[in-house]
């Protein structure tokens, strides 16, 4: 809707993204008499505060697919959804009391390289090259895809170009400076998302109340749409299926939220390239604060496009635009694109480029991860062992840019997607339980042996797809059809295949290379732990009044 665009518009815009070029080229750049190694790049030289991790773990798992995504979902089924954003909360605490303290104390570059130390270079390569695939064909293509609808949608432009301007941009800082420059345009990112995040919810809100602020807004879109507001839905709700009632909080999602927040190497970087645990600990900490007001800014929105679109009054307020490019429960994807043709001048493009920092910081973030998967752990196992650090940064460069090259002719063949944040968890959720369970166990029972590790994991996949075909040909087997009961089924599964051969394997006895859990290694700061109550405590609030 390129009419909706002005020229102050275009000025914040462009203003937003010469800043992040600015900032991304300038943190880049090699300091004098000092080349850039392979942990400047991989790793931002081991030095990023804590404030720099909690926003470059949102603005790197915030991306279209939230955006788009869950404000579609938001459109469809309503506040539901936002139990990804609220229990994420929790697992980072998780994660940063028991996750973190093992993978920083080893020293880790990549997640696969932790699997060599544990287990084996087969495994390692096994797990690496899975990653690479699911980075370039669902991440990185989804984020593209997603991403081009947006500017589509709101600019005019074809979508085609939208996705290689988008790919352009990110890798204009993203190559050249490594996860440094990822990670302190994040925290730049950030401040946009929200800012225009908030700038789209308060348009929503007072659009619906007819210009009489927020909170009058949100009681009327609670008025007209009270089957929207609930976190807990029944099994008559036509999307149970999704979102499978009292199991979102006590099943299958948790095999989501810990195989993302723990094992995911293009999120748990940035907590790698702390200055020390205590400042990864922090980081997490502001990212779990961070995590509960997202859907706050993408999923509300959602709610209150699907109540505007329903009440002819409002919609005929709103004149000739307001028919332009309407959500429906078929294409609800669309509801966040046409909320912001409402925005005023400067404002409108203050909230585009919310999204592009959401779109663009996702992708530069899945860059850097891809680039150091195939550097660290295939290039440097299998062609050039001796590699010099030049050479190291100088591959990470080029394997970057292929991977973006792939993604970009991949995304336009992802057309057709409704709700595509559900698509991707969906099919996230196939490879996930295995990886989950070899990590589990990996970290935490001592007897877990490599061959186990690799039968859990290739056994997994057929044990997924199983569960996930069976419910459609037997009846007897439809209770699995919520496939997030399949996913905690098939974790539960995979865990036991790897118990089982563990301990036929090695009669029992510890594995070699299983890892010392010392009394102290899991100890947390004060303010660690009176932080993750208050989370705790939200949760419960926020949980309670939208049962």
């Amino acid at each position: 809707m390129t009419a909706g665009f002005e020229m102050w518009d275009y000025v914040v815009f462009i203003a937003y993204a010469i800043l992040i070029l600015g900032v991304g080229l300038w943190v880049s750049r090699d300091k004098e008499g000092h080349q850039k190694n392979a942990e400047d790049y991989f790793l931002a030289s081991k030095s990023l505060p804590w404030w720099a991790i909690g926003t470059s773990l949102i603005a790197a798992n915030i991306s279209a697919e939230q955006f788009i995504g869950m404000s579609g979902s938001g459109f469809a089924l309503g506040i539901a959804i936002a139990s990804y954003e609220w229990m994420a909360a929790l697992t980072l605490i998780i994660v940063g009391k028991y996750f973190l303290p093992i993978f920083i104390e080893k020293g880790l570059y990549t997640i696969p390289e932790f699997v060599e130390k544990r287990f084996s270079t087969n495994l390692k390569t096994i797990l690496a090259v899975f990653w690479l695939a699911l980075y370039i064909f669902v991440n990185l293509a989804s984020v593209l895809y997603l991403g081009g609808l947006a500017i589509e949608t709101i600019m005019g432009v074809d979508m085609m170009y939208a996705i290689i301007g988008l790919a352009l941009f990110a890798a204009a800082y993203s190559l050249y400076g490594g996860l440094s420059a990822v990670a302190w345009t994040d925290v730049i990112q950030v401040v946009f998302l929200v800012l225009g995040g908030l700038a789209t919810t308060y348009l929503a809100l007072n659009t619906v109340s007819g210009g009489e602020g927020v909170l009058v807004g949100f009681s009327k879109v609670l008025e007209a749409a009270p089957e929207k507001f609930h976190m807990i839905l029944e099994e008559s709700n036509d999307n149970y299926i999704n979102l499978p009632g009292i199991w979102v909080l006590v099943g299958g999602l948790w095999v989501a939220n810990l195989y993302y927040w723990g094992f995911n190497q293009y999120i748990i970087q940035r907590t790698l390239a702390a200055k020390s645990l205590k400042e990864s600990q922090k980081g997490i900490l502001l990212a779990a604060f961070l995590k509960l007001i997202i859907p706050l800014i993408v999923v509300i929105p959602g709610i209150a496009a699907y109540v505007m679109v329903n009440d002819p009054s409002i919609m005929a307020n709103l004149g000739e635009a307001g028919m332009l490019n309407i959500p429906s429960t078929e294409q609800a994807d669309k509801a966040y694109p046409w909320l912001l043709q409402f925005l005023p001048v400067g404002l409108k493009g203050v909230a585009f480029a919310a999204l592009a920092a959401a779109i663009v910081s996702s992708l530069a973030s899945m860059l850097n991860s891809t680039s150091t998967i195939f550097t660290m752990d295939i290039y440097k196992q299998y062609i050039n062992k001796n590699a010099d650090d030049k050479t190291t940064v100088n591959i990470g460069r080029i394997s970057a840019a292929i991977a973006l090259i792939i993604a970009v002719i991949v995304a336009p063949l992802l057309g057709g997607i409704d709700q595509a944040f559900q698509f991707i968890q969906e099919y996230t959720g196939i490879v996930s339980p295995g990886i989950l369970a070899v990590f589990l166990l990996g970290l935490f029972w001592k007897k877990t042996t490599n061959n186990a590790a690799i039968w859990g994991a290739v056994l997994s996949i057929p044990i997924a797809l199983a569960l996930k075909f069976l419910p459609k040909y037997v009846d007897a087997f439809s209770f699995l059809e919520p496939w997030m009961h399949q996913m905690g089924i098939a974790t539960l599964m995979s865990m036991l295949v790897i118990a089982v051969i563990s301990q036929l394997e090695n009669k029992g006895a510890d594995d070699p290379k299983g890892i010392e859990l010392s009394k102290g290694l899991f100890e947390t700061t004060p303010l660690f732990n009176i932080g993750s109550f208050i989370v705790c405590i939200i949760l419960a609030v926020l949980y309670a009044m939208f049962w």
